[in-house]
Formats: structure tokens, C-alpha cells, sequence
């Protein structure tokens, strides 16, 4: 049986059509699932993808964290269901609290859009596993708001448990705390991240790189053999 894994469309979606093509390239099934509705549809996993939803009035991430949709999200997750938030969904999941700190604009106060180099720390989640830890990846990056921030006691947790899943290498492009790009809940089955991988698929667009395909992958080999 073909995974089904779920893709969100809130208002102010950007890169939702890149994120189902980038499941379909993996080999399992994109389903789109409307913010407005509770039912998840027996998706086998969801992914919140980037863009602005709501125009990302008030914070990022914020109104959409009460969107119809997320009640199912928050409590299917905390059950175990893979979740993955890219960049504004990420900010998604950390005001939905499935993972903690939150998203503060850039530190240069400008929007950024490059080709950013990650060291994968963790590689053992649901949707890191065809990764190597310590390997080095370059991920299209493109945000206004990917300061991760939390406070000392959260990032010492986070450091100890081995939920930081991505770090910037070279340069941090935002001001993030400890050159954190992306963590992950305890269970390991929910990880954000600010990178788009969706982007990085195939060789002939986007950043002309395969490094984002193995999270797709990933997530498909751990629910064919769950």
C-alpha cells in the first residue's frame, strides 16, 4: 500500500504544489489537506509547508496554529503521527507548542534567500534517517522570520537530548541561537526547520541539488516499515 502523506494549504501558502511534488518524487502519495478541515483523511503523515500564512500578521506561524486543521495536527502528533513544519511551518509548530522556542524576525532585519549549508546533527528522527550524522547538505533558505530563540535552560534541554536535528554551517544567515536550524519534539517525530528541502529534489530546478529528497525518503521507509 502507497504511504499517504498529507500537505496543509493555509492562506498565504507558498510552497505547497513543491512540497507534494517532492513526496511524489519519493514514491508515496501526496494528499492536500484545507486548512478549514479537521479530518486529516488518513494520511500516514502531514507536512506544514512554507510560505506566509495569513500574511503572517500578528507573529509568523500564529494564526494559522488555530486553524481547524491544527486541533487534529497537535493531537495526532502528540500520538505519534509525523509531522514535519518547513520554514513557516515550523513557526507554526512552535506557536501550536509541539516544539519549543519560537521564530523572531532576522537580526538584519531583511528578508534572505540563498543556498545554505547545514550540518545534519540528528539523524535518527522519522524524517532525518537516510541522512548520515555529521554530514553536510546545502538547503534553498528564504525567510523574514527564522531567528530561532529560546531560553537557556530549553536550549541546554534541547543541546543534552540530541533534539537539534540541523545547524548552520559557515554563516549563520539569521541570528538563530547556537547556529540552530531545525529540531525535533522528544519522540522524534515531529522536526521543524527553517530550509526549504522541497526545493532541493531535483537536479534540474531549484538548487539544482538532491540534498532535501532524503527527507521524503526517509519518512516513506519508516512508514512502509512500521
Amino acid at each position: 500500500m502507497t504511504a499517504r502523506i498529507g500537505v496543509v494549504t493555509f492562506p498565504g501558502s507558498l510552497d505547497d504544489r513543491d512540497t507534494q511534488r517532492a513526496i511524489r518524487l519519493a514514491g508515496a502519495e501526496p494528499v492536500a489537506l484545507w486548512h478549514k478541515d479537521k479530518n486529516l483523511h488518513q494520511v500516514d503523515a502531514v507536512v506544514l509547508p512554507g510560505g506566509f500564512s495569513y500574511g503572517d500578521y500578528l507573529r509568523a506561524g500564529a494564526i494559522s496554529r488555530f486553524s481547524p486543521v491544527m486541533e487534529t495536527v497537535i493531537e495526532q502528533a502528540k500520538s505519534g503521527l509525523p509531522v514535519l513544519g518547513i520554514c513557516n511551518g515550523f513557526q507554526i509548530l512552535t506557536e501550536a507548542h509541539l516544539l519549543p522556542g519560537a521564530m523572531l524576525g532576522n537580526n538584519h532585519l531583511h528578508f534572505i534567500c540563498r543556498d545554505q549549508k547545514l550540518r545534519v546533527e540528528n539523524a535518527d528522527t522519522a524524517w532525518t534517517s537516510d541522512y548520515s550524522a555529521g554530514q553536510e547538505i546545502h538547503i534553498p533558505l528564504k525567510n523574514m522570520d527564522g531567528r530561532y530563540v529560546a531560553d537557556e535552560h530549553t536550549l541546554d534541554e534541547l543541546e543534552a537530548e540530541g533534539r537539534v536535528v540541523f545547524r548552520y554551517v559557515d554563516v549563520n544567515p539569521n541570528g538563530s541561537l547556537r547556529d540552530i536550524a531545525g529540531i525535533t519534539n522528544a519522540a522524534g517525530n515531529v522536526v521543524g526547520l527553517m530550509p526549504h528541502p522541497e526545493h532541493a529534489v531535483e537536479p534540474l530546478v531549484g538548487s539544482g541539488r538532491t540534498d532535501g529528497l532524503p527527507f521524503f525518503t526517509s519518512i516513506l521507509k519508516k512508514l512502509v516499515n512500521a
